[in-house]
């Protein structure tokens, strides 16, 4: 397999290549800011040249080739499919299609997996992908291949079973958490769904609380589902004071921040969040998603109710399998009741094929992450000196100590850091220039980069620059490669910004 690290994507004829270049990479080559925005724009010259691309938003032919299958056996005139790990997604799926006045739709057990199926009108799809992005709840490609007969790899249901336990144990073993508080699913945001659903269950008829500018789809998800969510993008001191008055004003289900944020690698102050809590004696879960900094990193545990991780990005590493995990404090007072709903409602363990690969991939996580912690400094300090460069948002630039306070003893900072130029203007012909993989996803073994509000925000970049984040904004994942060679490649890039 091509060596990413030596020989990164990101030539105008690697457009569209699956990255890491197997039948399983889960992000996309985007060589050119124009073709970024070609992408968003639909164009034909530019999603046409895709073999794969983020399953959530993409469906891999793998997965197409399964949803074929199935339309074919079993859809009846007019119909389209989505196909879900098991039944309980696609029931799911079916709730979400009523609620939207889809009242056709229906749903199948299919095949020796006990795959689940959502028939729908063909006109209503549009309407069912939302489903697929926001819950995350996603068959995945191997999962595909096996139930098509395309898979040539056999994973046996005990070889499963052995490395979904141990990809609990280890978790737990870094969280200093335990075992069974360990849920995996088929993605980050299917992690994300699974507390959102508990939460709005739990407690209903109650919003949530996003703090500071987060992943897109985590801030989506509880817009669009449950009671609503209230949107504090800390942008100014004055958000403290409209969390206590929104803390004082009515029940919440849930406060959600990540640590630190994506892509400004902020850290709201969790501490004074908990405190006024306490002050106004009001109980409200607080879930953390430490995906960014990693659990080797931090400990988020100190303050979180109930932590969520993308283990697609630094716990795997290597870009080919998607999984995220929920993982609850034991010392939590909500832990009974929320242990118990998710034993009912959730998912336990992935597809076995992603397992066994998640299992190999995640084996050398805390020394890798060890390794970009330090490059994703060194190149933090180099552009941070840079002319060129307006500004870096790095998680050791943190006014309130909040990540220190939160760091482990032998912790560092991640592998994710985003800066913006003097000269927006320059920011295209920067990012053509850079010889690193250029796609979406982070924590990957080998840099990565994307234009990441045009990749997350096109339609909305007033409203993102509005929360604080330009439009022009690069983010980088550092990887493993040596830091002077990704700091030898960032400095011939930004040369075209002189």
């Amino acid at each position: 397999m091509r060596n990413l690290l030596t020989d990164p994507l990101c030539k105008p004829e690697d457009l569209g290549s699956p990255i890491p270049p197997t039948p399983y990479g889960i992000s996309v080559c985007l060589p050119l800011w124009s073709h970024v925005i070609g992408y968003e724009e639909k164009d034909p010259a530019v999603v046409g040249q895709f073999r794969s691309g983020y399953p959530r938003f993409f469906v891999p032919p793998a997965i197409a080739a399964l949803f074929e299958q199935v339309e074919k056996q079993h859809a009846r005139p007019g119909e389209r499919v989505l196909v879900f790990p098991r039944m309980v997604h696609a029931e799911r799926c079916a709730s979400y299609l009523r609620r939207h006045r889809v009242d056709a739709a229906r749903t199948l057990e299919y095949g020796p997996e006990a795959l689940g199926v959502t028939f729908f009108p063909g006109a209503a799809y549009d309407v069912a992908r939302h489903f697929w992005r926001f819950a995350g709840e996603v068959v995945s490609i191997r999962q595909a291949e096996f139930a098509t007969g395309a898979g040539c790899q056999q994973y046996t249901v005990e070889q499963g079973a052995r490395a979904n336990q141990a990809i609990k144990e280890r978790l737990a073993d870094i969280t200093g958490q335990r075992p069974e508080d360990v849920f995996l699913f088929p993605s980050g945001m299917a992690a994300n769904y699974a507390v959102h659903r508990m939460l709005t269950t739990l407690l209903p008829e109650r919003r949530t609380v996003q703090l500071d500018f987060p992943y897109v789809d985590v801030l989506k998800l509880q817009e669009k589902f449950g009671t609503g969510a209230h949107f504090l993008p800390f942008t100014e001191e004055a958000d403290y004071e409209k969390l206590r008055d929104i803390i004082k004003a009515e029940p919440l289900a849930g406060i959600f921040a990540e640590v630190p944020s994506n892509p400004q690698l902020k850290t709201v102050d969790l501490r004074r969040v908990s405190e006024m809590l306490f002050l106004e004696e009001k109980d409200v879960p607080i879930v953390v998603d430490d995906t960014v900094a990693t659990n080797v990193n931090v400990d988020v545990f100190l303050i979180a109710d109930v932590v969520t991780t993308s283990l697609t990005k630094a716990f795997s590493g290597v870009g080919d399998v998607l999984a995220g995990s929920v993982i609850l404090n034991s010392d939590s007072p909500f832990h009974d009741e929320f242990a118990e709903f998710l034993q009912k409602h959730a998912d336990h363990e992935l597809w076995r094929g992603d397992a066994v690969v998640l299992e190999e991939n995640s084996r050398d996580y805390v020394d890798r992450v060890k390794t970009v912690s330090r490059n994703g400094v060194a190149l933090f300090e180099y552009l941070s000196e840079h002319p060129a460069v307006a500004k870096v948002y790095h998680s050791l630039v943190d006014e309130s100590g909040i990540y220190d306070h939160l760091q482990r003893e032998d912790g560092g900072h991640g592998c994710l850091l985003s800066f913006v130029l003097k000269d927006p203007s320059k920011a295209p012909a920067v990012y053509d220039a850079m010889e690193f993989c250029k796609g979406p996803s982070l924590g990957t073994n080998y840099t990565l980069v994307c234009p990441y509000t045009l990749l997350a925000h096109y339609d909305e970049l007033d409203w993102a620059e509005a929360c604080g984040v330009d439009r022009s904004l690069i983010r980088v994942s550092v990887g493993l490669e040596p830091a002077e060679v990704i700091i030898d490649r960032m400095k011939q890039a930004l040369a075209k910004a002189e």
